[in-house]
């Protein structure tokens, strides 16, 4: 076993004999036979164990065995004692769920902090396929069915190569003993059943299943990562990135083979589930408008885009005063400035720009939210007034961005900019202004709108 082990780490590690490594020991047999292939490799490593005390005695007992393991081995020894239940709790997840969380948050602090490349954890081949067949059970995509990595960041898996049996041969030959931990001959956890029912029958059809699900897994985790590789680079392609949404593009969405799946891959990184995704589909051709919610954001069914912005967690001023023209300030995670100049000739308006005459503002003046009702008279038509609404109509300014869009109202209630879109004509400059005030939207930045 020790050269099938080295070999496996040369193949997935290479520089694991000049690199220390943080080993996750339970006491149990797994944890326990790869901290003896690493003390007999010579490898540099430390131990680190999770007291999480539901087991009372057992629990401490096992604590007891791994400090004097890692004092047998010569190994740094680093342990903690969690409040499982706690978190489990506050979290409203299941102790297993908030056991697992805890332990690896914890694994990568004392590697961070303790000088350690890797942190190994004792999964073999029988882990990785009983993680499969869960996943399966409980709906997965490719990514699911490749089961364990034998590198997922500074996570190694070195005894992938071997399965349950090999390990409990190496540690009868070599005379290793571990603790047992009572909950693994119990029913009460998914993975369990899994071991106990499912995979006796499996093996009776396919007496060598750890060997072929091991070849199974290289090959689907291959195909797995060349599917993302042509997925990422397609993406890369026809999203776009406006200010805080992302744009995808209907019309190329859809021309595009297994739209349901592309935009599966693009969604599911923002919360949202592949169960929802023939819904969004099937709205596209219909009214603009329709929205739909993750946890964390929502994704609104434009003309021709799907947007997606993330969910504020900050309520949005309704209005602020602005008691004079010289002024900075912050409006929605945009910057604001208004600044006193000297007129010249120029008519300055632009959609993140304007210059108007000073003498005919009345401060202080209000930036707040458009409203229903609201009217100006556009930059360009004298004499003629619109309403905010048809002006976001006609500009097709999607459901997002009207809901941020904001109104410049000048000190008699008269609009002087429909922030970022138009200027009102009546405070434009003339040859006659004497003064001027420059209001800027984000200055020095190009503002798409």
């Amino acid at each position: 076993m020790l050269d099938s082990f080295l070999t496996f780490i040369n193949q997935h590690t290479p520089d694991l004999k000049h690199q220390p490594t943080l080993l996750a020991v339970s006491g149990g047999i797994d944890s326990v036979v790869m901290t003896h292939l690493f003390h007999n490799l010579g490898l540099q490593a430390g131990i680190a164990h999770c007291n999480f005390g539901l087991r009372g005695e057992e629990s401490d007992g096992d604590e007891a065995f791994v400090r004097e393991l890692a004092a047998q081995c010569n190994f740094p020894f680093f342990v903690t004692r969690p409040d499982v239940k706690g978190a489990a709790k506050s979290g409203s997840v299941s102790t297993q769920m908030a056991a697992r969380e805890l332990r690896y948050a914890w694994f990568e602090k004392v590697r961070a902090e303790s000088g350690y490349e890797w942190i190994a954890t004792a999964h073999h081949a029988n882990d990785s396929l009983e993680t499969l067949l869960l996943n399966l059970a409980r709906g997965t995509g490719p990514a699911g069915l490749t089961g364990i990595a034998p590198v997922n960041g500074k996570v190694i898996r070195p005894l992938l190569f071997s399965n349950r049996a090999e390990v409990s041969k190496y540690a009868a030959e070599n005379g290793i003993r571990w603790r047992e931990d009572r909950t693994n001959e119990t029913d009460d956890y998914h993975r369990n059943k899994i071991r106990h029912y499912v995979i006796p029958v499996l093996a009776e059809l396919n007496p060598s299943l750890e060997t072929t699900f091991n070849a199974t897994s290289e090959r689907l985790r291959a195909g797995n990562a060349l599917l993302e590789a042509y997925l990422q680079k397609w993406k890369e392609q026809i999203i776009k990135h406006e200010n805080d949404t992302i744009r995808i593009p209907i019309g190329e969405l859809l021309s595009s083979s297994e739209p349901n799946y592309r935009l599966w891959t693009i969604l599911q990184d923002f919360g949202f589930q592949y169960s929802q995704i023939s819904g969004i589909l099937s709205v596209l051709d219909g009214i603009p408008g329709r929205r739909f919610f993750s946890p964390t954001h929502a994704l609104l069914i434009d003309r021709e885009y799907l947007i997606l912005k993330a969910k504020s967690g900050a309520p949005d001023h309704e209005e602020l005063i602005i008691e004079g023209p010289d002024a900075t300030f912050d409006w929605q995670g945009e910057r604001f400035i208004l600044s006193a100049c000297p007129a010249g000739k120029s008519l300055h308006f632009d959609r993140s720009t304007i210059m108007v005459d000073a003498d005919r503002l009345k401060f202080p003046l209000t930036l707040r939210k458009w409203r229903q009702g609201d009217s100006f008279q556009p930059f360009g038509m004298a004499g003629k007034r619109k309403k905010v609404s048809d002006l976001l109509i006609d500009n097709k300014i999607d459901r997002f961005r009207k809901e941020k869009t904001a109104v410049l109202v000048n000190g008699n209630g008269d609009i002087i900019w429909v922030v970022g879109i138009r200027a009102d004509e009546r405070f434009k400059l003339s040859d006659t202004s004497q003064s001027a005030i420059m209001i800027s939207l984000n200055p020095g930045e190009t503002k798409m709108v």
